[in-house]
């Protein structure tokens, strides 16, 4: 009796394990990847700043966060450059860091269709209207295959750089159109 129980163990473990593993494989609610993709690298910038950035930053003050910028032309942005920002802004909320959402004041200029652009002669002023400790930055360089991506905190004082990541995003469709001057993808 205990062989047939032992043989029957054998033989209903990896059956039984099988149906386990495949339990909601057809239920994933999950982005596309390309878009994972896309999520993580923000986010895992934004946590390597917030890594860098440990024990240099008041608890009390607020930061600002400036569009990422195309670094051919600092006057320019793209849907890609505003959804870095948004998302390096929103990990660095979640990561305890105070940080100055700048669309809801009247007093920072907003260029159509580009965002909060913010070249290094007006960080001390911004940051100093609205007692901003430090200013995150960022630029990008657009190429056939890839995106590399620069983000910075700054110092407004000083100009001194208090921590910084680069990374490169693969220009898949999602990353290409996002490139796309404003309105131009659907």
């Amino acid at each position: 009796m205990k062989c047939v129980k032992k043989a029957l163990a054998v033989l209903l473990v990896p059956s039984i394990l099988a149906a386990c593993a495949s339990v909601g494989q057809d239920e994933d609610y999950s982005p596309v990847p390309a878009v994972n993709v896309v999520v993580g690298a923000n986010y895992a910038a934004a946590d390597a700043l917030l890594a860098q950035l440990k024990g240099k930053l008041a608890d009390d003050k607020p930061l600002i966060m400036a569009t990422v910028v195309n670094i051919d032309a600092l006057e320019q942005t793209s849907t890609l450059g505003r959804l870095v920002s948004e998302q390096v802004s929103t990990r660095l909320a979640q990561g305890g860091l105070k940080m100055l959402e700048l669309k809801l004041r009247n007093t920072v200029y907003l260029k159509r269709s580009q965002g909060e652009l913010m070249l290094t002669r007006e960080i001390g002023e911004v940051a100093h209207t609205h007692d901003a400790q430090a200013v995150v930055v960022g630029s990008y360089a657009d190429t056939p295959d890839a995106v590399f991506v620069n983000v910075k905190v700054i110092q407004p004082t000083s100009n001194f750089v208090l921590a910084g990541h680069d990374f490169v995003l693969q220009k898949d469709a999602t990353v290409r159109a996002m490139m796309q001057p404003a309105g131009q993808f659907r």
